[in-house]
Formats: C-alpha cells, structure tokens, sequence
C-alpha cells in the first residue's frame, strides 16, 4: 500500500468532516513548553515541530533537517551522494537518546520496592492519573520474563539467589517440551524449583501502582504513599487478593463443566501478559493481558472451560520463561482478558470485565461521551487477530463518574469486518451470529483457525472447501458452544478469537493499539502483515505490500464510525501511514506499536521490532550466503533500534515521521504517556540487554549495512554496534533494568530566533 502522508482528514464529505477539522488544525504545536510560533522558530524546525529530530541509521524523506559532523543537510533536497556521505559511518548507543534541550530521569526500575513487593520486570503500558497539582499515581504495567538478563540478574538486582543452575540441568531430559510440573509430586525435587522460580517470575508480572509528584525543578520523584501497591501473577494465591470478574464468563467459571476446575468459583489468581491499555476519563486504567498463552493453556472446550495445566508446560527458552501458570494450576480461561483498577483505591486489586472478551489484548481505545453508549476499542495482538468493540446496553452520564465502570457489566461485543473499498461493519459475538467464515485462501499464509468441535481447542483449515463443509455443519455461534443462554454468551467470549474467525471478523496484521482522537476517530497500530505456520495471517485485500503479498513492515490506520457515532455498526477506513523504507514508500520505521494522541490530535508512536533482528547486519546486494534475497523480516536489522516517532496529523507536515528519541540497546520503547500540561512524557524502556545480556567490558561489533538513499540507490553503512545492555546505570558491566523515565525539556531557548 502507498501511504498518504496528507490524508488526515480523509473523511472531510462525512458529517463529522468540520469537526475533525477545527479539532485538530493547529497552528504551533505544544507538548514540552510554551506554545511556539512558527514565525519564532529557528530555520532549522519546519512547520512547528518545536524539536530537533534525532538522527538515525536511515535516510528519511520529507521536509526534515540532519545533524552530522557538524553540518545541517536538508533530505528532501539532499542528493544520494549527500545521503550517503551523511550516512555511510553510524554508532549505536546504550542510552535514551533525545533531542538537544531534552533529558530524562529515572523514575523506578525493576526491584525497586513498591508496597509490599517490587517493581516488576519488563514495564509496558503507562498512565498517569493526576490527584493535583503536578502530582499523581503512575501506573504500569509488568508483561513477561525476559529469559537471559532476568537469569543473568536476578541475584544483583534482587539480592537473593535462585536454583536456576539446578533447575537447568533438572529440565535437560525433557527438553523443548519442558516439565508438567504440575502432575509431578509435592515432594519432587523438580517441582518445588520449578514453583520457586516460578513464583518470583510471577511476581514480576502484573501491574503497580506508584505515587509521584514533580519538584519545583521540573524533576518527577516517588513518594511512597499508602496507594503504592502491586497486583501481581500470583495475587490471590497466598494473600487473599484476589481479582473479581463481571459479565456472562463469570457463569462458566462458576460452573463446573467439560474441563479443568480449579475450584475458585469466579475468583482470579493474578494477572499477567500485561501489555498495552488505556486510561478513563473517571480515573480508572485497564490493563491488557496479552500473551497469556505463554503462560496458561489458551484452548477451552465447547463450554468455555479450560483445557487442564499440563497442556501448557513450564519451559525456558531463548527469549522467555513460559508455562508459569503450570505448577501453580492455574485455569488457562481466566487469562486474556482487560484488568480495570482504580489507582487511588488501596483496596482495589483488579477486575476483569469480560464482555470486552478474552483474547490476546492489546490496549484499549475508550471512548466516553455523555448521553451515548461507552465503545471500548481493543486489537488481539496475534498474526491473523482481530479489531473489536464493545458498546454497552446503558448510556453515560457523567464522564467522570465512577459509576461508569458498571456500563461494562451489560452490552455486546463485536469483531470488525473490513471491506477492500474502505467500509467496514461491526459483526456481534452473540449465539444466533450466523457462521460464515473467509476462506483460507484469502489470507497470508493460506490459514484460518476454527472452533474443534466436539473435542475442543480450534483446528487449522487450509482448503476453501473445508470451510464449505463447516459452513454446512454449524449455522450459528450457537451451535458451536454449549449451556444455557448466559453460559453460552460467557464461552463465546472466552473463545473470542475463534468465535470471531467463524462468524466472518476480517484477519488482521497485529492490531497492538487502539487510541481515540480529539475529534472521536480511532486510530490503530498494525504491526506485522506477515504470516506465521500457527496462525496464518492477515486478510490479503486489505493488508498488503505494493506487491499484492504480506508486508512486514506495518501500518497506522484511521477508522471514522459512521455519523461519528460511539454505537454505529458501520464505519470507514484508511491508511494513515506506511512502515518501511522510504525508497520502498515507507516513513522510516518497522512494526509501529503504542501510540499516544496529544492535545493537538498529533500522534506519537513508539516500534516493536524483535530483539534478535535488532541491527542485524545486511550484506551487500542483500543477498544471503544461500544466494536468496534477505527475507522482510530479516531486513529489519536495518532500523536501528527500537525508537520513538512524531506524527504530524495535519498541516504541511501531516503523515511526516520525525524521529524524537531512540531506546537503549535490544529493548522496546513502550507505554508513552503525558501529562495533562504536556510538559513531561512518561516512556517505559522494557528488556534492554533481551537477546546478549549484561554488555561485557563496552563490547561492540562494527557491522555492515546495505543501506539505501531515498532514491533507493545502494551504499554501504559500517555500523558501531554494542553488544548486550549497561543501561540504566550505564556503568561497566552493570546490569540492565527494565525502566520507567520522565522525559522533559530542559531549555526552550535554543529554538527561538535571537
């Protein structure tokens, strides 16, 4: 697809049209100071971008500046030589870079005490929650192990020892398929290291709760209230906080069925996997549990019950320490679901409202306003998953009102249908929902995934015709799932995704972020158009490469319900910004992630490219040793590292990325949030050090780069690569930490004229 850096308001003919025009036309732009006047700005800022891009390892189009060695080289005028003068020699740095005048402070890291517990690992989602003036609860969101600088650390930064040598060399028989703990004997030497580490793991995953407020000096501190608390995996197990839950699943938790029992009625042990989430406008965060069958097994019978814990086995691999949920026997269907918690409430551990669904979350766009239903907006972060919303039965109020949380007990939940034209509708996850799922031959990978009946779990169809025949078989969701008619709601959206492919929801490419703009529109992050074996991928008509085939690289989406309303079963679509190479048609970036909306309706994006192909070299021609060109995927080594990007919504410089910050070494810049002055941007830096660990005595490697002008001629980059992770403290050989800083501008007067 070719992207449309110009096209914010592509729906100016629809009745919203002078709406979204007057909300999101600005004339400067103000997040981190004062307003700042185009006609004040230095030469060197266009069209009010009142910061100086950072540069990085790719040439960029577009009206732009770049620093290097001194000189200041305009791209959308600079010949391929420029560029490649500019570009042939590039260093990668173990640190938060940021534009000049910007810095930013450590605001906690893992093991940092919180409450009774610790921060914990691999901080994503962030909100800020203001309680006054420049003070307020900083919430977060703790997703997975990373499994080597987790290992590597944990003694140092946690200050005691786990028996990860011992349980090595326990779990060396089994191999890749790891260990049932939970069948094996409470006496079994491998079963209580297996719930040792297992238990810490858990700690480090969920959610805290931390206090803060900002000094006259512009710098964000702790300060510790009775509030400051965690909701871990494994709260409920030993403390009695347990989570609660609402809407028709709590019926089948309640029930004891075709499955596993884990006899705790509609009590939730923890929350895990959580990674994106959104923030209302009554005070309250919800919080995404995504990955959760990583941990817990994902597949439910026909009933909504779960398949029982030694289908998901404790593991470590490469990147992770999955199946934590085994030893401790835990119901895989009380995972995947949004956690909404109130920050302010000491007593509030969490609660799971299952009408917005159980699939792999990731964020929620809210959209409050009075007098009409809430929408809850909400992507399954799976190659193949879907956009769905929930509209609830009541109406609202008063925005702000605690009472809202209850409109999430009663409403609907629906899948998206994409057409190929730029329409779409909503199609309801209810029990007479006639099945009519697309064919396999339709999507990326030539898959799709359906219901098993009557065994349970789904089955993987790969022919047209056998979606034929199970078109024939089962006429509605109803025939898929089993109970009386609430029971039967609760297991349709326990089993949401497959629910959604049968009744005909469009495959997408990773939906990771759902945020409302000013003016009610939804914009979506969709990460990866590729396919995987599992799962298949996205629908071929709507996600595609120029090409026609599956496009790695992601895209930014606008969708507009119809007549604007937060209930219309139909809406428009269209791409609002492209990943990729800027020779190929892209902005600049690989696999956008989180976004954050400003005040102004600008978007800021954070990318997710996977660690392991994290400034990857790439050989001349990009060709491999094989003799067959690098794979897309392959081709992300690249990008440099994961980083932070500025989207214009509207005027000249409308769908231009501009680059502000660029993360530490292999992590994941995630959770950007502002504060409601805009003066400080919260960012969450998870897993630096993933793939090689602790940085060794400065290690680095110089790499080559097939790097192409904008123009897309060919030039060799040498790039200057460290190798593992010292960040945050970056002293030699220390150990990273997954963080949270507070990003603000530490002088505006550099931008002004004279």
């Amino acid at each position: 697809m070719t992207i449309n850096r110009r096209e914010f308001l592509f729906f100016l003919g629809a009745s919203a049209g002078s709406a979204a025009l007057n909300s999101c036309q600005q004339k400067d732009f103000t997040p981190f100071g004062d307003s700042v006047s185009p006609t004040n700005i230095s030469a060197n800022i266009e069209g009010g971008i009142n910061f100086k891009p950072v540069q990085g390892p790719m040439p960029l189009s577009g009206t732009r500046t770049v620093a290097q060695t001194g000189q200041l080289i305009e791209i959308s005028t600079a010949s391929p030589q420029q560029q490649i003068q500019a570009y042939s020699a590039y260093e990668v740095a173990d640190d938060l870079i940021l534009p000049e005048d910007f810095t930013y402070d450590i605001i906690a890291a893992w093991g940092d005490k919180v409450g009774d517990s610790r921060f914990g690992y691999n901080n994503d989602y962030l909100s800020f929650v203001e309680t006054g003036k420049d003070q307020g609860f900083l919430t977060v969101n703790f997703e997975y192990i990373s499994a080597k600088p987790w290992i590597q650390t944990y003694q140092k930064v946690i200050g005691k020892s786990l028996p990860f040598a011992q349980l090595e060399a326990a779990m060396k028989p089994a191999g890749k398929e790891g260990i049932n703990a939970f069948a094996l004997a409470d006496k079994e030497p491998r079963k209580k290291m297996v719930g040792e580490v297992t238990k810490e793991a858990l700690i480090d995953l969920g959610m805290g709760v931390i206090s803060i407020r900002r000094n006259p000096d512009g710098k964000w501190e702790r300060t510790n209230s009775k509030a400051d608390r965690r909701i871990t995996g494994i709260s409920g197990l030993e403390d009695g906080r347990y989570l609660k839950a609402t809407g028709p699943a709590v019926a089948v938790f309640n029930k004891k069925g075709q499955g596993y029992n884990d006899k705790l009625g509609d009590k939730i042990i923890g929350t895990f996997a959580n990674c994106a989430g959104g923030t209302t406008p009554w005070g309250t965060v919800f919080s995404a549990e995504e990955n959760f069958q990583n941990l817990v097994p994902e597949s439910v019978f026909a009933d909504g019950t779960s398949f029982e814990p030694g289908q998901k086995k404790f593991y470590i691999d490469d990147e992770e320490i999955g199946g934590l949920g085994n030893v401790f026997g835990l119901a895989g269907n009380k995972y995947g679901w949004m956690v909404e918690l109130d920050p302010a409430n000491p007593n509030d551990f969490g609660t799971k409202h299952t009408w917005l669904g159980r699939y792999r979350h990731e964020a929620v766009g809210i959209r409050v306003v009075a007098g009409k239903s809430l929408a809850f907006y909400s992507g399954c972060d799976r190659r193949s998953g879907h956009l769905y919303k929930f509209v609830s039965k009541n109406t609202v109020t008063d925005p702000k009102n605690k009472a809202n949380s209850q409109l999430l007990t009663e409403g609907m939940l629906y899948a998206a249908k994409f057409n190929a034209d730029g329409t779409g509708s909503w199609i309801a996850l209810k029990a007479d929902q006639p099945v009519n799922p697309d064919l396999p031959s339709f999507h990326a990978g030539g898959i799709i995934n359906l219901p098993k009946r009557p065994a349970g779990g789904s089955f993987k169809v790969e022919k047209d015709a056998d979606v034929v025949s199970f078109k024939q078989q089962f006429k509605t969701l109803g025939d898929l799932y089993q109970g009386n008619a609430n029971e039967k709601q609760g297991a349709i959206l326990i089993d949401a995704h497959y629910a959604a492919n049968a009744a005909g929801a469009t495959c997408t490419a990773r939906p990771e972020d759902t945020e409302i703009a000013p003016d009610g529109s939804l914009y979506i992050t969709f990460t990866s158009g590729s396919a995987s074996d599992s799962d298949g991928g996205p629908d071929l008509r709507i996600f595609q490469g120029k090409d026609g085939k599956a496009y790695e690289y992601g895209w930014i989406m606008h969708l507009m319900e119809d007549g604007n309303e937060p209930s219309a079963m139909s809406f428009k679509w269209k791409m609002f910004a492209t990943g990729g190479e800027p020779a190929e048609g892209g902005l600049g970036f690989a696999n956008p992630d989180n976004l954050l909306i400003d005040n102004s309706g600008n978007i800021w994006m954070v990318n997710d490219m996977s660690s392991d192909k994290l400034n990857s070299a790439i050989p001349p021609g990009r060709v491999g040793k094989d003799g067959k060109p690098i794979s897309q995927s392959n081709l992300r080594g690249l990008y440099g590292n994961n980083a932070i990007w500025f989207l214009p919504a509207s005027g000249p410089q409308a769908g231009v990325a501009f680059l502000f910050g660029i993360g530490p070494m292999e992590c994941e810049t995630t959770g950007p949030f502002f504060t409601e002055d805009e003066k400080t941007l919260f960012l969450s830096i998870q897993h630096p050090g993933e793939w090689n660990g602790i940085r060794k005595d400065l290690a680095f490697e110089n790499r080559q780069f097939a790097m192409k002008t904008t123009d897309g001629q060919e030039f060799m980059q040498t790039r200057k690569v460290p190798i593992g992770s010292n960040w945050p403290s970056k002293k030699v050989n220390d150990s990273p930490q997954p963080a949270v800083v507070a990003i603000r501008r530490v002088n505006l007067r550099s931008l002004i004229s004279p």
